[in-house]
């Protein structure tokens, strides 16, 4: 039999459907079939995280307040997020995927570019996806959506057109009679802010977007990049290059949270960094990354916001070194008198850990610093086995 050649390549935008509630789901299954979101428990401050297709049937979606949410429907049920399950189901489903082609660009968490043209001259891309998503679902009990196209950005169309489970290809033939129908709205990459404006302009559907008739009204609505942008990739003539190195390094990590009930003291303000530093040093090992800066953020009663950084010499991971900073900027940069509703803790400048080579002699490697290396070794390994909560080095502190 021969094989099928194409000639223009294949690629696969693998969108996982609500992940954060399908990992909530699969550590506690009675969540299935009800109407819940990701967020704060016990709380109506924050906003949600994203919501089960059954809370999205009563108005619910990511990004809403969550006292919002209880307005559109009281018995929702909000759970707390769980980032340690999230990316160990990210990494299972990027391994999956890998295990097809080498060619898998991370987009975010729950999503993934894969260039699938080689393999599909052995197996149809049609049959493809759908063993893909078959084996997603038992194998790891998580769904998603499959784009297929000539190019990233018509990927990611197809995609978002059919959830949960869906299945959508689009030849560049085809683009018209897929596309043409749907709302500006679905154009990737116009904004919230831009698409309303079209909308009031009476540019209602792609088709209104691509009509040249209409050209100058949208560059003076959304300005003429972007609409050459959109305009050329609504043609195919985007990108179908899957770069697996694109988002390798990303720029910066950070959190934030903000209080039930205001701060007013500069160890209140400490106590609440510590889970926050937790959290950024959880992400930077995980990423196996270094930073150089580490940034703190400030917002009070009056929401007025504040941002400051200190940058050191030497890359660290270090979580005394990273507590000492925050710690340092909370006491320079706290006003006595004022009441605080937000902390947030970030780090950037960074590196891959591998991309720095620390010089070890006589001279700076000493019996402690021995003994710490095996200690974060062993621990290493056991977090790798066990989980990160099997075992961690806990600094003995002043009671």
């Amino acid at each position: 039999m021969l094989k099928k050649e194409y000639k223009g390549r294949i690629i696969f935008h693998i969108d996982m459907n609500a992940f954060f509630c399908s990992v909530a789901c699969i550590k506690n299954p009675t969540l299935r079939g009800k109407a819940f979101a990701i967020g704060r428990e016990n709380t109506t401050k924050g906003v949600l995280s994203t919501a089960s297709y059954e809370a999205r049937k009563y108005g619910i979606h990511s990004a809403m307040p969550v006292i919002e949410a209880y307005r559109l429907y009281p018995k929702l049920i909000v759970v707390e997020p769980n980032y340690e399950e999230y990316m160990k189901y990210h990494n299972l489903f990027v391994n999956m995927i890998l295990e097809y082609t080498k060619l898998v660009e991370v987009a975010s968490i729950d999503e993934v570019y894969a260039d699938m043209t080689e393999i599909s001259n052995e197996i149809h891309p049609i049959v493809l996806a759908k063993t893909i998503q078959l084996r997603l679902l038992k194998e790891l009990k998580l769904s998603a959506s499959i784009g297929i196209a000539p190019t990233l950005f018509l990927a990611k169309m197809a995609s978002d057109i059919k959830k949960p489970l869906g299945l959508t290809v689009i030849r560049k033939r085809e683009i018209e009679k897929i596309l043409y129908p749907l709302s500006v709205k679905d154009i990737y990459g116009i904004g919230k802010k831009s698409y309303p404006k079209l909308i009031d302009n009476n540019i209602l559907t792609i088709k209104d977007f691509m009509d040249l008739n209409n050209k100058d009204k949208i560059i003076s609505l959304i300005g003429e990049n972007q609409y050459n942008s959109s305009y050329e990739a609504l043609q195919g003539k985007s990108s179908n290059v899957v770069n697996p190195k694109r988002y390798e390094t990303r720029s910066s990590i950070s959190t934030m949270t903000t209080f039930d009930v205001n701060k007013t003291t500069v160890g209140e303000l400490m106590y609440e960094a510590r889970g926050l530093i937790r959290d950024v040093i959880n992400s930077l090992n995980y990423e196996d990354l270094l930073t150089k800066t580490v940034i703190i953020t400030l917002r009070n009663d009056k929401f007025e916001t504040l941002s400051r950084r200190i940058t050191i010499d030497d890359y660290t991971n270090d979580k005394y070194v990273i507590t000492d900073i925050v710690n340092e900027l909370i006491e320079t940069y706290f006003k006595e008198g004022e009441s605080y509703r937000l902390l947030g803790v970030g780090l950037s400048n960074l590196i891959k850990s591998d991309e720095v080579k620390k010089e070890y002699n006589l001279f700076t490697l000493d019996d402690k610093d021995l003994k710490e290396l095996s200690i974060n070794k062993l621990i290493n390994e056991v977090q790798e086995k066990y989980g990160k909560k099997a075992l961690y080095f806990k600094k003995n502190e002043e009671k």
